[in-house]
């Protein structure tokens, strides 16, 4: 019930308001409505699952003692994040290729665009926060429980949400507070800065050099962490005896990795450019992935394979529907 309040309550608001001061959504795949039916039903079911398989995870992490650990925990975030973040772009998306209507207030643009600032940014650091529990568990498991103590993985959680939140807040603030003198007419399926720049009739330049500061402090600087996290697992894996310990932290460690790409990748190529050089379909295409596509992948990649999160899950399904003799 919650994420779908969440997603009324912020359709309410984006669509509030009527006025000359409104923006206007192009949409994901233009006018045609017969043409993309069947791929906006496929969207409302991602939509569904990705709420309802991230929900699924804070509710085993939450339930079952086990999972009360502080990788867990930093999940039971990434999931939070995830829903939030559908919640906030899905919904207006399949409305308006439902209703026709494409127009969004000036404050449910503002509102797109901070959560999905704080969201990105947040999750961003939560990822390379679990790579480093990872490479501790993995490389210094005697030294895991002193080093990734609950109070330190209670700091990195809060960290990564303020420290999202604060440059959500500076760069909503910004993108604003800029003259849209030109068409405000966006060329996306949602409120994203680089789109919102082509709509300014000021010199953005300036603007554009903080977001390559935040582009560095919020994607380079975590995802090298990332990389080297991984590396010092692989290397560490190596040197393990049992085959079998090695393929499963080889196939770990892959699909984790390809995550990562799918995540980082498209997010660094989208705000790392100059605006010239954005192409509205690119944009589109390049969004898809890091709104849609890993938060519907990330509960399975690092929840759902492990043995733990199932065990959890029959745990649940049991205590819901006992066995009758």
């Amino acid at each position: 019930m919650f994420p779908l309040t969440v997603s009324l309550l912020l359709f309410e608001i984006m669509e509030s308001g009527n006025t000359s001061s409104d923006f206007i959504l192009l949409g994901l795949l233009g006018h045609s409505r017969a043409q993309h039916l069947v791929f906006f039903s496929f969207l409302f079911g991602l939509f569904i699952v990705t709420l309802t398989e991230n929900a699924l995870m804070i509710l085993l992490i939450h339930r079952d003692p086990r999972l009360h650990t502080p990788m867990y925990f930093l999940l039971s975030h990434l999931s939070f994040m995830d829903i939030l973040h559908v919640s906030n772009i899905v919904p207006k998306v399949i409305a308006d290729f439902l209703s026709g209507r494409r127009a969004i207030s000036f404050a449910g643009c503002g509102i797109q665009v901070f959560l999905s600032l704080t969201l990105l940014g947040g999750e961003c650091l939560l990822l390379a926060a679990m790579s480093c529990d990872r490479y501790v568990a993995i490389c210094h498991p005697l030294r895991y429980p002193v080093i990734m103590s609950e109070r330190v993985s209670v700091l990195m959680a809060a960290g990564c949400w303020l420290v999202g939140t604060l440059n959500a807040m500076v760069h909503t603030g910004l993108v604003l507070h800029l003259p849209f003198c030109r068409s405000r007419v966006i060329d996306h399926y949602f409120c994203e800065i680089p789109a919102m720049l082509k709509l300014s009739c000021a010199d953005t330049s300036s603007y554009e050099r903080g977001v390559d500061v935040s582009a560095i402090l919020f994607l380079l600087i975590p995802l090298s962490m990332i990389c080297a996290s991984y590396v010092q697992i692989l290397l560490t894996v190596l040197r393990m005896k049992s085959s079998e310990a090695r393929k499963k932290s080889y196939s770990t460690c892959s699909f984790h990795m390809v995550v990562v790409i799918m995540y980082y990748g498209p997010f660094i190529f989208t705000y790392m450019r100059p605006k010239s050089y954005h192409t509205p379909g690119q944009d589109k295409f390049l969004a898809i992935f890091y709104t849609i596509v890993t938060p519907t992948l990330n509960p399975v990649i690092y929840s759902f394979r492990n043995k733990d999160v199932l065990t959890a899950m029959k745990n649940v399904l049991r205590s819901s529907f006992p066995y009758r003799k």
